[in-house]
């Protein structure tokens, strides 16, 4: 079994900009599948289809979620 990759995902009821992590596995190129949203209530929900894209966070670069496939 392939580990789940960790994806960010905005979340768009917070005061600030937020990105949480979720569980996502690799579908091709440049999209993700979302397996698990850890209980956030984020701009994408399990099961979507997201481009993710590199984007410099607090913590360095990682995987955002942008937009739906």
């Amino acid at each position: 079994m392939i580990a789940p990759e960790t994806i960010f995902v905005y979340l768009p009821d917070e005061g600030t900009d937020v990105w949480a992590p979720m569980d996502a596995e690799f579908v091709r190129n440049d999209v993700y599948r979302i397996t698990n949203d850890r209980g956030e209530n984020g701009q994408f929900k399990i099961g979507n289809l997201v481009k993710c894209q590199l984007q410099k966070l607090s913590g360095g670069e990682c995987l955002v979620a942008s937009e739906l496939v």
